[in-house]
């Protein structure tokens, strides 16, 4: 079988700027061998993720080389045990659980499995799904229960978003600023939407907020002028209003009254700090976006402002069930999102084209095979 593999990362110069790409190579592999209690799934399209792009440029946190790279993806069942305990059959199209949890640490045995201590996630951690066939426990399968395969594909990092948002527990009329509108803060947006929540949407390319925009999920949009630091909080000011206070100082301060939630979706030290700025008093935060970058900031903010900070970290069985059913309600524009596919020969080109042009691509898909007929 074939398999997409990412040989070595670009070389970067010291703006981040791409200077030599990456070696994006297709591989002859064997075919693997399922075992019982497992699934042998043919490969129909998988999506590239932020974290692929960032493997692909060397600046994912977990990745290593040679790696095959590739977690969200729709398959079908080629072979599966006929007594299997979930209901799966062979020529089903599923979507799969791709983070592998060792079932043995602390995190595990208190029920957290998503947070696992020595989380194993396809193509990050170990190799993933870019590749004609593969096998998983029959417990990660999921039915798509009639999506297409192709949006089917773009469930996980739905999910992704899905359980950051839940996290922060929206409720109806709160005002949520969503920092990064790629693929995982468009989907965050989506996910806070969908509670009631007023939402705006954050980032520094004029594009991907154009994009975020005629999905229809926002109700407002925060151009970031990196050429001037001011104008991310004087936008945040004219949204949310400001508030006079007595400061320690005893004198009179005006601060912005900032958002109920604030979610980072990019992985950056710079929207940590404008995800901490842009929060209320008694606000809360979330972090989802990966990084290797540190960040050195007043952290007595925190406290100041008495903002809970959460971690989101992968996530659970519920967060994919409860997506396949809402997008197939039709209540969450999921086939929106996709705005380009690559054949699997033209894989090293849908990693360039990712890589320099974030501004107008969205969730690139590999098509890999078409699911054959039962």
């Amino acid at each position: 079988m074939k398999a997409i593999r990412i040989q070595a990362p670009c070389r970067l110069n010291e703006n981040g700027e791409i200077v030599q790409e990456g070696a994006v190579v297709i591989d002859d592999l064997p075919m693997p061998v399922r075992k019982k209690g497992e699934v042998l799934l043919k490969l129909l399209y998988v999506g590239i993720c932020g974290s692929d792009v960032g493997s692909y440029k060397g600046t994912f946190a977990y990745a290593k080389y040679p790696l095959i790279p590739g977690h969200e993806f729709s398959a079908q069942i080629v072979d599966v045990d006929e007594d299997n305990a979930y209901g799966l059959k062979k020529g089903m199209i599923v979507t799969c659980n791709p983070y592998m949890n060792c079932g043995k640490c602390y995190s595990c045995l208190h029920g957290r499995i998503n947070t696992c201590m020595n989380n194993q996630t396809l193509g990050c951690q170990t190799d993933g799904a870019f590749r004609e066939y593969f096998t998983l426990p029959e417990e990660r399968c999921y039915d798509g229960k009639g999506l297409d395969a192709k949006t089917l594909a773009a469930i996980e990092p739905f999910c992704i978003s899905y359980h950051g948002v839940s996290r922060a527990e929206i409720m109806p009329g709160e005002k949520v600023l969503v920092v990064g509108a790629g693929t995982i803060g468009i989907l965050a947006a989506a996910a806070a939407k969908m509670r009631g929540a007023e939402v705006y949407i954050a980032d520094t390319l004029q594009g991907k907020l154009d994009l975020a925009t005629s999905i229809g999920i926002v109700d407002g949009t925060i151009h970031t002028d990196l050429s001037d630091p001011d104008s991310f909080m004087r936008q945040v000011r004219k949204i949310t209003g400001e508030e006079n206070f007595i400061g320690g100082d005893g004198k009179v301060h005006c601060e912005p009254k900032g958002f109920d939630v604030t979610i980072e979706a990019v992985g950056l030290p710079s929207t940590f700090q404008n995800c901490i700025d842009a929060a209320c008093f008694g606000g809360r935060m979330v972090l989802i976006g990966v990084g290797k970058q540190r960040l050195d900031f007043d952290y007595t903010m925190i406290q100041k402002k008495e903002l809970n900070v959460y971690g989101s970290r992968n996530a659970v069985k519920k967060d994919f069930l409860d997506l396949i059913d809402l997008v197939n309600k039709g209540k969450a524009p999921l086939d929106k999102v996709i705005t380009n596919v690559y054949e699997m020969k033209d894989a090293a080109a849908a990693f360039h084209d990712f890589s320099r042009n974030p501004g107008n691509m969205l969730k690139v898909m590999v098509h890999i095979a078409d699911p054959e007929k039962c």
